[in-house]
């Protein structure tokens, strides 16, 4: 199916308001009926899923879910999680030892996501709560978009896009010119499972080469295979065309791309941040678009996203809004309708196996829970 419908045709879903409310009662919300007297095992979700995601769930637990596309507030989410078992939850959320504390049902949180900085797992495993994540199901689609990115952001598309809307298009003119990837020099700041995956789809471009950062470099078959380079930051930086930040969040990651590493870059270089919006100094990107060595930015993630980060922004700043040399996108790297599908499929059956005491496959918490 494609799309994403008002009114699911089946499942237990709840209506959410538009417009924020200082209070919100329970009693408001599309609750499950308790069946026979017997308590069913209640799962609250955070955000709309597929109709045949919330017939999975009800074969097992009653299932709350949002009709529409918005994600559920926190104080909406403590309210009917009060007596959760389980919740489904997405980059949006927050959890931390507070929410954990009004939530003494919860046995499990399975998260939508791949980055987890925005939950406590301690928190979690001190209170014997299953965290788990989607390691697998994101890297083709978000390799696919950081490409995309790359190609339309060298290639002028949002600016071509723009003229032709405008009514001033006459024909074929002398304008536009732009970076493609054939015959350039693009470099890939972590070289994980996704770093990989990017470097694959960028040997059909030819790029006259690939170098790569990352503090755990390739075995040297491994770079033959890819046609990639190890190289320093600064290297990279200063040598390279095209750059793709693919980085996780983590405390030696956040602002690697800073001021700094953005002061070595070759002149004109395009970046292109994909992975977590932190990585990026978004504010020294905004000032090496005006005045530094910067061609372009394109993004799909954003400081603001990260609701654990020091200094955390909260919205994306407005230089790069209304910059003319920005591409940005609504974290669309896993929005392929059937890639949605499978992750929120998945994410259900991690919730059905911690309720049937299974270890779920994608858990976050075993080490910390033994310690």
């Amino acid at each position: 199916m494609n799309g994403r419908p008002r009114q699911a045709n089946s499942g237990k879903r709840i209506a959410l308001s538009r417009t924020p409310r200082p209070s919100v009662s329970v009693a408001a919300f599309h609750r499950p009926p308790e069946e026979g007297g017997a308590r069913r095992r209640r799962v609250v979700v955070t955000h709309w899923i597929h109709p045949e995601v919330v017939d999975y769930l009800r074969r097992f637990c009653d299932p709350v879910v949002p009709v529409e596309t918005e994600v559920l507030g926190r104080r909406q989410c403590l309210e009917l999680a009060a007596d959760a078992d389980a919740l489904i939850m997405c980059m949006a959320d927050r959890v931390d030892d507070d929410f954990l504390a009004q939530c003494p049902r919860l046995r499990v949180i399975s998260t939508v996501v791949k980055g987890y900085d925005n939950f406590d797992a301690e928190a979690c495993a001190r209170r014997g709560v299953w965290l788990t994540v989607l390691p697998d199901l994101l890297t083709a689609p978000t390799a696919e978009l950081a490409v995309t990115l790359a190609v339309a952001l060298g290639r002028r598309i949002r600016e071509g896009d723009a003229l032709m809307r405008s009514g001033r298009y006459d024909g074929w003119r002398p304008v536009l010119y732009g970076t493609g990837l054939y015959r350039s020099r693009v470099g890939v700041v972590g070289m994980g499972r996704l770093g990989r995956a990017v470097a694959r789809r960028l040997s059909g471009f030819e790029p006259s080469e690939v170098l790569y950062y990352d503090k755990q470099p390739l075995g040297a078959s491994e770079e033959r295979r890819l046609g990639v380079r190890a190289a320093g930051l600064e290297e990279l930086m200063g040598r390279c065309q095209v750059v793709l930040s693919l980085l996780p969040l983590a405390v030696d990651t956040r602002h690697l791309i800073g001021r700094d590493a953005i002061a070595a870059a070759r002149p004109g270089q395009l970046l292109v941040n994909v992975g977590r919006g932190s990585v990026v100094d978004e504010d020294a990107v905004a000032a090496a678009l005006d005045c530094g060595p910067l061609g372009g930015y394109a993004a799909d993630v954003f400081g603001c996203e990260d609701l654990t980060a020091p200094g955390h922004l909260r919205e994306v700043p407005r230089r790069l809004l209304t910059h003319p040399r920005t591409l940005l996108t609504p974290h669309l790297g896993s929005a392929v309708d059937v890639i949605r599908r499978d992750m929120e499929i998945a994410a259900a059956r991690q919730v059905e196996q911690a309720l049937s005491g299974q270890v779920p496959d994608h858990e976050v918490t075993a080490e910390l829970l033994r310690e």
